[in-house]
Parts: structure tokens; C-alpha cells; sequence
């Protein structure tokens, strides 16, 4: 196995990952990335040479729609019963006013 998982990585990992370990708990992560660096080392031994490349297991295919407006965007039926207009929107009065422009505070 290439490398071996010393304290001083479990430390740093540690650090980086913003946990306080416990003695046993930096064992047990110990235990674990060790464990999973074997199972790395396992899958490079795996004959992958004459396998194609996938994106993923399954063959996928595009499932989009073309995005087509069929029943408008509703519009002037919102603006219907609008007391005021004000172009394509709704007319409301000012509620802010910054300082300095005449506005009530």
C-alpha cells in the first residue's frame, strides 16, 4: 500500500474539517482511511484497459422539451383589476422615501 495513513494526517484532516477527535475517534479514522486506500489500491488492479469510458452506468437519454409558450404569460389578465396602471405594471404609491428628497420620515 502506497503511503500509510500516519497521525499527522489524521490530525490535519482533523484540522481541516474543523472536528475535535477523541483518542479513540482518530483511531477509528484511522482505521477507516487506511480501509479505504486498501480498497483503491484493490480497483487498480481491475483490467480496465479495453473498457470504454462512461460518463455514467446507464445509457442516458435527453429528456428536454423544446421550451415553446403555449398559454401566454398571463399578463394583462393580473393587470385586470389594477385600480392604477403604469405602463405594463402596477401603479403604487411611494412607501420610501430616502432622505433629503422631500419624502415624509
Amino acid at each position: 500500500m502506497p503511503g500509510k495513513i500516519t497521525d499527522e494526517i489524521i490530525e490535519y484532516v482533523g484540522i481541516l474539517a474543523k472536528l475535535e477527535l477523541s483518542g479513540d475517534e482518530k483511531k477509528a479514522a484511522k482505521s477507516d482511511m487506511e480501509r479505504m486506500l486498501e480498497y483503491v489500491d484493490r480497483l487498480k488492479e481491475l483490467p480496465t484497459g479495453e473498457a470504454e469510458p462512461a460518463v455514467h452506468i446507464f445509457e442516458q437519454v435527453n429528456v428536454f422539451r423544446e421550451d415553446i409558450v403555449t398559454n401566454g404569460d398571463g399578463h394583462e389578465d393580473a393587470l385586470a383589476n389594477a385600480p392604477e396602471r403604469k405602463g405594463r405594471s402596477f401603479a403604487a404609491p411611494k412607501t420610501f422615501a430616502p432622505q433629503g428628497t422631500g419624502g415624509d420620515a
